[in-house]
């Protein structure tokens, strides 16, 4: 079983610390800058889950999530939104567009990892110290 998480991220330090929490929990964390090379990432790589940033250039969050949502071999993983919107009505956006959760940034660091992995699939594998 995988052990990869996809980050689809814009921003470089939100990139650089959501992959310095997950890898040092022993999660294998791949990068996409961008809503279309999100998607064809997430076709490449097979992640276990999906890290979903809303606000991305050239498509946005919403539309990546319709669009794994459309793809049979996509489905099936887990698509958490990882988003500075935190207005009324924004989760519940986010769930309606296909995503899983919904975490609010800026994130904490000390729970973040756990977050994350709340939302892994049973049976997934889970690096040493991921929480079962």
């Amino acid at each position: 079983m995988s052990r990869r998480i996809l980050l689809i991220e814009d921003n470089e330090q939100n990139r650089y610390l959501v992959t310095f929490l997950l890898e040092a929990r022993g999660w294998e964390v791949v990068h996409a800058p961008d809503g279309p090379s999100g998607v064809a990432l997430a076709r490449e790589t097979a992640p276990v889950l999906i890290l979903l940033d809303i606000q991305l250039p050239g498509m946005d969050g919403y539309a990546v999530a319709q669009a794994l949502r459309a793809d049979p071999a996509l489905d099936p993983i887990p698509v958490v939104a990882v988003t500075s919107y935190a207005m009324p009505g924004d989760r519940e956006r986010c769930l309606e567009s296909g995503c899983n959760g919904y975490l609010e940034k800026p994130i904490d660091p000390q729970a973040f990892p756990a977050q994350v992995e709340a939302f892994l699939p049973p049976g997934a594998a889970r690096p040493e110290g991921a929480v079962p």
